[in-house]
C-alpha cells in the first residue's frame, strides 16, 4: 500500500513526489495522460523557488549554470522594475519552457523512487478516519489504491477538491480576451539594441506588457526562432466556444491593440507552437487546503492571473512546504498540528500573490483614469523602497511565518559564507532539517543529539554578520535563531520539539 497516492502529474505534484522520496517516502503519481506534455504554457519560473531548486540540485541541470543569481531587472504590472541598485535583491529567474522543467522533475522524481504511473487517471475516492481509497482508471480498466493520505495537485478545476467538498470562493471575469502564439517576425523589425519591436508609433521593448487605451501588448523572445507574442483585450467579442483560434484573429487583436499591423507567418519547423486563446479569467483561494487526510496543491488550492510569473512559483513551494510535513505524519514523529501548519502558512501567501496579481491587472486596464494611475505610480517607483518592496511581493521574499521577534526565524534562511560548506549543501541536497551551529566551541550539538535521527547538525563557522545559530526546516525556511555567543538551549529544544517532534532518549 503506498503511503501518499498524488493526483497530477504536472511540475507541482512531481515535486511534490521527489520532496517525499527524499524524507524516505515513495508515494505514487497519477497522470492522466500518457505522454509528457507538449503543449506551451509557462515560460519559466520566477521567485524563491529558484534558489529552493537550487538547494536541490536541480538548477545546474535545468540551466547548465552553477548558482543563480539575481537578475538586474523585472516587470510589474507593465513597468520595467530596475532592481540593479537594491543591495539585496531577492528576484531570481530560470527561463525554461514548462514542458522541460516538468521533464527534469520527472526524471528527478522517478531516480529517487516515485512511481509515475501516465494514463492512470484519479477519478473519485473514498476517504475515511485511516486511509484513503482511490479509484482509478488506467490503460487496462479501473482498479482501486488505498493510501494514507491523497493529494490533489490535479489543476483549477481540480476534481478531489469538488470530491473533498472544500469550497473555491474567488471572483471570475468575462470581459477580457487574450491570445497567444509563436510567430515568426520580419527581421527588419526587430530592434538590435534592445531585442524589442519597431512598428509604426511604437517601440515594444522585449519581456515588457506593453499598453495601449485598449489593451495590452507583450513580445517574448524566448525562442529567437519562434518568439511569443500575446495580446489581451477587454470589452470585445470573443468567438463562439469550441471555435479553435487562429493566426489571423491573433493579427486582428493586434491591430486592435496597437491601432497598426504586425506582419508575422507561422514559426518554422515541426513544433509544436503555441497558439492559445483564453476566454476571461479567475481568481480564487480554496477555503481551506487540507480535508482531513485529502490535501490540496497548486492550482488545485488557489488560480489567479499569470502575470508577473508567479504561479509555479506558488505551487512549488506549496510542494517543499508540504512535503516534510506529510513525511512527519507518516513516520510518526510529527508533533501536533504540524501538517495543519500547512495550511496556516500558505493561504496567506496566496492571498498575497492575489494582491500582486490584481494590481497589476489594475494598473495594466484600458481607460485614461490607468494612466494617471499609471503617471503617479510611474513616480513611485523612482523609490528604491517601492522597488524593495515590490520585487520582496514578486520573488515571495516578503514570506514570513509567524511573528518571531528576531530578524531570521519564519523567513527563508540567509546565505551565508561557511567555512565548510560542502556538508551544509549536502543536508540541503538531501532535504534535511539542520541545525547549523556557528557559535564558538560547538555549544549546541549536545543540546540537538536527541533529534540527530531526524536532524543534521553542522558544526562550522561563517563570515561576515551572521547569526550564531540557525535551525533550517527542510523548505529552507528558519524555524529558530539565535544571535548570542550563549544561545537559549530551552529555546532551542522548545523549536526542536515544536517542528520535528519529540526527543528521542
Amino acid at each position: 500500500m503506498p503511503e501518499i497516492v498524488i493526483a497530477g502529474g504536472g511540475p507541482n505534484g512531481l515535486l511534490l513526489a521527489a520532496e517525499l522520496c527524499l524524507a524516505g517516502i515513495r508515494p505514487v503519481v497519477l497522470e492522466r495522460l500518457s505522454g509528457a506534455k507538449e503543449e506551451h504554457r509557462a515560460n519559466g519560473l520566477v521567485g524563491q523557488v529558484v534558489p529552493l531548486l537550487h538547494r536541490r540540485g536541480l538548477y545546474a541541470q535545468l540551466t547548465g549554470e552553477a548558482t543563480p543569481k539575481p537578475v538586474p531587472g523585472f516587470i510589474f504590472g507593465g513597468f520595467r522594475l530596475d532592481l540593479a541598485d537594491l543591495a539585496d535583491n531577492p528576484v531570481y529567474v530560470l527561463p525554461k519552457p514548462q514542458r522541460e522543467l516538468e521533464r527534469v522533475l520527472a526524471r528527478h522524481a522517478a531516480e529517487l523512487g516515485a512511481e509515475i504511473r501516465r494514463g492512470h487517471e484519479c477519478t473519485g475516492f473514498t476517504a475515511g478516519a485511516d486511509s484513503v481509497t482511490v479509484r482509478v482508471t488506467g490503460p487496462d480498466g479501473p482498479y482501486r489504491l488505498t493510501a494514507e493520505y491523497l493529494v490533489g495537485a490535479d489543476g483549477g478545476r481540480s476534481m478531489v477538491r469538488k470530491l473533498a467538498g472544500i469550497e473555491f470562493p474567488g471572483v471570475s471575469r468575462d470581459d477580457s480576451v487574450s491570445r497567444s502564439a509563436q510567430v515568426r517576425i520580419p527581421p527588419e523589425l526587430v530592434d538590435p539594441a534592445t531585442g524589442g519591436l519597431r512598428l509604426a508609433g511604437h517601440r515594444i521593448p522585449p519581456f515588457l506588457h506593453y499598453r495601449t487605451e485598449t489593451g495590452v501588448f507583450t513580445y517574448a523572445p524566448f525562442d529567437a526562432n519562434a518568439p511569443s507574442v500575446n495580446v489581451s483585450e477587454r470589452g470585445v467579442p470573443a468567438p463562439p466556444e469550441g471555435v479553435p483560434p487562429t493566426l489571423d484573429e491573433v493579427r486582428e487583436s493586434i491591430r486592435r491593440v496597437l491601432g497598426t499591423d504586425l506582419p508575422f507567418a507561422p514559426p518554422a519547423g515541426a513544433g509544436p507552437f503555441q497558439l492559445r486563446r483564453l476566454l476571461g479569467g479567475n481568481t480564487r483561494i480554496a477555503e481551506r487546503f487540507r480535508a482531513g487526510r485529502v490535501l490540496l496543491l497548486g492550482d488545485a488550492a488557489h488560480v489567479h492571473s499569470a502575470i508577473g510569473g508567479p504561479g509555479l512559483n506558488l505551487g512549488l513551494q506549496d510542494a517543499a512546504n508540504l512535503a516534510w510535513k506529510l513525511a512527519a505524519e507518516v513516520h510518526g514523529w510529527a508533533p501536533p498540528g504540524l501538517l495543519d501548519s500547512y495550511d496556516a502558512e500558505r493561504r496567506p501567501v496566496s492571498h498575497r500573490v492575489v494582491i500582486s496579481t490584481q494590481a497589476q491587472g489594475a494598473l495594466t486596464a484600458p481607460g485614461p483614469e490607468v494612466t494617471e494611475l499609471r503617471a503617479l505610480f510611474g513616480e513611485l517607483l523612482g523609490h528604491s523602497v517601492v522597488r524593495k518592496q515590490l520585487a520582496d511581493l514578486l520573488s515571495g521574499n516578503d514570506i514570513r511565518y509567524g511573528d518571531a521577534p528576531d530578524p531570521w526565524t519564519g523567513r527563508c534562511a540567509p546565505d551565508l559564507t561557511l567555512t565548510d560548506p560542502e556538508p551544509f549543501a549536502a543536508a540541503q541536497r538531501a532535504a534535511r532539517p539542520i541545525l547549523l551551529d556557528l557559535t564558538p566551541g560547538a555549544k549546541l550539538a549536545t543540546t540537538a543529539k536527541p533529534w540527530q535521527d531526524r536532524v543534521t547538525t553542522l558544526c562550522t563557522d561563517a563570515a561576515g554578520d551572521a547569526p550564531t545559530a540557525l535551525l533550517i526546516r527542510p523548505d529552507g525556511y528558519v524555524a529558530w535563531a539565535s544571535s548570542d555567543t550563549e544561545p537559549d538551549v530551552d529555546a532551542l529544544r522548545s523549536a526542536l520539539t515544536r517542528w520535528f517532534g519529540a526527543a528521542v532518549a
